[in-house]
C-alpha cells in the first residue's frame, strides 16, 4: 500500500464529548453472549439471566441455639415457684445449633435456661413459646425465589447464596474481548536497551489492566509499525476475533497518523476529535460490525479517552451501569486558567488543612504519566468557562479514597529527594499516613503556610544581605504568625555537569566562558535565589546566561536535562547528580528547613513527622543517598 495515498489530515473535530459518546453507544449493537461457569469462579461477573433458588435454606426446621427441643404447649405451667420437670425422649431432646428439630417438637429452650437434674431429667422455670429459637424451612432462602436479577454483579456473599441454594453452575455474560493494538515505529518493549528516539511501549499493558478492572477480557497485540498495510491487517484481524478494538497512537494529524484514513477506508468513522483537553485526538468508528476506538499516544490523553469511550462499551455489553466516582468540594489553592470551547480535565492534589480541603493542580501536560499516578482527583472545567480563581470552591472527582486524602500531610515548597523517603517511612509505620508534596519552590511554600494551604513547607532561602538561611524570609513574610522553623537537613548545592565534567566547570565565570546551556530552577526556588546571588557576586546579569529563562521544577528535572546534553550545566543538590550519574562540583552548604505552624507542630501528625525524621531508618536512608546530614533532635527549634 502506498503511504503517499494517506495525506496528512490537519483538521480535527471539536465534537462535544457526550455527543460523541451517545453516537458511539447507539452504534454499538453487538448482542451480549453468555457462558456457564462454576459458581466459585463468578466473583465480579454479571448474571446473564435471573437466578432462582433450587432449594430452600434451611431446607428443614433447624435449631437456632444449643439447648433442648420441646413441645411448647407442655411447658406453659413452668414457673420459678413451680419448676417443671421433663423426661428425655418423651418430653424433650437435646439439640445443638443447626440440628434438625424432631418432628413432635416445636420450640427450643436455650441450654443456659435448663437445670439438669440427672441423665434423663431436666428442670425449667419458664415456659416456651411455639417456634422460639427455631429456624423454619426457607427462613433465609425459599426454593424457586429469585436470588439475583439479570445483570447483577456477583459479590463474595452472593456466591455463598448460590452454593447454599445448590446452584453450582451459573450463566454469566461473557467478558467482552477488547483487542489492544499499540502502533509506532519508535516503540520498543520494556526489556530493550534504550537509545535516542526509542520509547518503551507501556500503554498497551495499562489499557489491558483497565479493561480487566472494568470486567472485560483484554487481548494485547504486539507492536505494529507505522505502516498502513500492517495497521490495516491488524485492524481487520482484531475485528474478526474481538468485540471491541482499541488502537493506540496515530489518531492525531501527523504525517504518519494513518489510523483515521484506514478506518474510513475499511469501515466508518463517526468522530475524529472531541472538545476535551487532554484527549482531543480520538477516533470513533466501526469496522466489520465492531467498534474501533483510536486513542492518542500520550498516556494521560489515552487513559482519559479509554475511560470516556471504552469503559461505557464494556459496561453496555455487561448490562451494568457505569461506575461513578465520589466527588468532593474543595478550595482551590491556585488559579486555574482554561480555554472556552472544550472541557478541561485537570489532575489535582488534595490536602486537608485546618478543617478544609485544599486542591492544587499538577502538570497538565498530556505525556506526564506521573501526574495521573500522583493525582488525588480530577477537576473537570466545563467548556463554557475560562477557569477558576484561587480560593474558589469547586467539585472534584476523587481518584483516591477520601480517608487516604484526609490523613495525608500536605507538603509544599522546595523539592528534595528525601521527602519521598520520609513519606515511605510514615506509610510503613502508620499505614494510613503519607506525605503529599507539591514542588513549587521555597517562596511559594512560605505563602502556602501563610494562606493555610499546607501543613509543612520545605525552604532553603539564602538572604543576600545577611547571608543567613530562611529566618529573615520567615520573619518578614510571616510576621505575627505563630510558626515553627524546624531544622531538617544540611545539604550540598553545586554544579551538576555531564559525567567527567568535559567543560571543566569550576566557578560561575566558567558558565559564560564556555557558553553553556544553563538549566535553571523556577522563580522563588531557593536554588534560583542562590544562583542569582552567585551571578551578582561574579559581576554578571541573567541575560548573559544562555538558557536562564528555561525553568525546571525539581532538582531531578534539572539533572535529567543535564544528562541529555553534553553542553548543559545546572545548579542543584548532590543526590540529584548522583541519581543521574552526573559529576558534581560543590558550591555551597545550605540549610534546608521545615516551616510549619505551631498548631501543626504540636499536633499528633506533627509529632509523628518529627519521629520519622529522627528515626534510624530515615537517617540510614539519607546516609545511603549521600550529600546530606540530618540535623539531630538536640538542635534547638527556632520559633519565629
Amino acid at each position: 500500500m502506498d503511504q503517499k495515498r494517506y495525506k496528512r489530515k490537519i483538521y480535527l473535530e471539536d465534537k462535544p464529548r457526550e455527543v460523541a459518546k451517545r453516537e458511539l453507544l447507539a452504534a454499538f449493537q453487538l448482542p451480549a453472549e453468555s457462558e456457564m461457569i462454576s459458581a466459585g469462579e463468578t466473583l465480579g461477573r454479571s448474571t446473564a439471566e435471573p437466578i432462582f433458588a433450587r432449594t430452600s435454606m434451611p431446607h428443614y426446621h433447624a435449631s437456632a441455639m444449643d439447648g433442648i427441643a420441646v413441645f411448647a404447649e407442655e411447658t406453659y405451667s413452668a414457673h420459678e415457684h413451680e419448676p417443671l420437670h421433663l423426661t428425655l425422649g418423651d418430653q424433650f431432646m437435646y439439640v445443638d445449633t443447626g440440628n434438625a428439630i424432631p418432628s413432635r417438637f416445636n420450640a427450643v429452650i436455650m441450654i443456659e435456661n435448663v437445670n439438669i437434674i440427672d441423665d434423663v431429667t431436666i428442670e425449667i422455670i419458664e415456659p416456651a413459646t411455639p417456634w422460639q429459637h427455631i429456624r423454619p424451612i426457607g427462613e433465609d432462602i425459599v426454593q424457586e425465589e429469585m436470588l439475583f436479577p439479570q445483570g447483577h454483579t456477583l459479590r463474595p456473599a452472593d456466591i455463598g447464596v448460590l452454593l447454599a441454594s445448590q446452584i453450582t453452575i451459573v450463566p454469566v455474560i461473557k467478558k467482552p474481548v477488547v483487542a489492544i493494538i499499540p502502533t509506532g515505529n519508535e516503540l520498543v518493549t520494556a526489556d530493550t536497551t534504550l537509545s535516542s528516539g526509542r520509547i518503551i511501549e507501556f500503554n498497551g499493558t495499562v489499557f489491558a489492566n483497565f479493561v480487566k478492572q472494568w470486567g472485560g477480557e483484554p487481548l494485547l497485540y504486539n507492536i505494529v509499525k507505522d505502516e498502513p498495510v500492517r495497521i490495516k491487517e491488524a485492524l481487520i484481524r482484531a475485528t474478526e476475533t474481538a468485540d471491541i478494538v482499541v488502537i493506540n497512537a496515530g489518531s492525531s494529524a501527523g504525517s504518519k497518523d494513518y489510523t483515521v484514513h484506514i478506518i474510513k477506508e475499511i469501515g466508518t468513522v463517526f468522530t475524529h476529535g472531541v472538545a476535551a483537553r487532554p484527549g482531543k485526538p480520538v477516533i470513533l468508528g466501526k469496522v466489520n460490525g465492531k467498534i474501533v476506538v483510536g486513542v492518542p499516544g500520550y498516556p494521560v490523553s489515552a487513559y482519559l479517552a479509554l475511560e470516556w469511550f471504552v469503559r461505557p462499551l464494556v459496561c453496555e455489553y455487561l448490562q451494568i451501569p457505569e461506575p461513578k466516582r465520589q466527588t468532593l468540594m474543595v478550595k482551590l489553592g491556585r488559579r486555574i486558567v482554561s480555554t472556552m470551547g472544550a472541557e478541561d480535565f485537570v489532575r489535582m492534589n488534595i490536602g486537608y488543612v485546618d478543617g478544609q480541603y485544599i486542591a492544587n493542580p499538577l502538570t497538565r501536560a498530556a505525556g506526564v504519566t506521573m501526574s495521573y499516578v500522583r493525582a488525588d482527583g480530577m477537576l473537570v472545567i466545563p467548556s463554557d468557562l475560562i477557569g477558576y480563581e484561587q480560593g474558589e470552591t469547586v467539585e472534584i472527582e476523587l481518584l483516591r479514597p477520601l480517608d487516604e486524602i484526609k490523613n495525608a500531610i500536605v507538603f509544599n515548597g522546595s523539592h528534595d529527594l528525601t521527602i519521598d523517603f520520609l513519606s515511605a517511612i510514615l506509610k510503613k509505620e502508620q499505614h494510613d499516613m503519607k506525605i503529599v508534596s507539591s514542588h513549587v519552590g521555597s517562596m511559594a511554600g512560605i505563602m502556602a503556610i501563610k494562606k493555610g494551604e499546607a501543613h509543612v513547607a520545605g525552604i532553603h532561602l539564602l538572604d543576600p544581605f545577611t547571608l543567613q538561611y530562611n529566618i529573615p524570609y520567615v520573619k518578614k513574610l510571616l510576621a505575627g504568625m505563630d510558626v515553627i522553623l524546624y531544622p531538617f537537613l544540611k545539604r550540598k548545592q553545586g554544579w551538576m555537569v555531564p559525567n567527567g565534567n568535559p567543560l571543566k566547570i569550576e566557578k560561575t565565570e566558567d558558565l559564560i566562558a564556555q557558553n553553556v546551556q544553563y538549566i535553571n530552577r523556577q522563580k522563588g526556588a531557593g536554588t534560583r535565589i542562590l544562583f542569582d546571588l552567585l551571578l551578582k557576586e561574579a559581576g554578571f546579569i541573567p541575560d548573559q546566561i544562555n538558557g536562564y529563562q528555561r525553568e525546571m521544577f525539581s532538582h531531578l528535572a534539572v539533572a535529567a536535562e543535564v544528562r541529555g546534553n553534553e553542553n548543559a550545566v545546572g545548579l542543584g543538590i548532590y543526590p540529584a547528580a548522583k541519581a543521574m550519574d552526573l559529576s558534581f562540583v560543590p558550591v555551597a552548604d545550605e540549610e534546608y528547613d521545615l516551616l510549619m505552624t505551631r498548631a501543626f507542630f504540636e499536633s499528633e501528625k506533627g509529632q509523628l513527622l518529627r519521629n520519622a525524621i529522627q528515626s534510624e531508618a530515615f537517617k540510614k536512608e539519607v546516609e545511603r543517598i549521600g550529600g546530606y546530614e540530618v540535623v539531630e533532635a538536640s538542635v534547638p527549634i527556632m520559633q519565629c
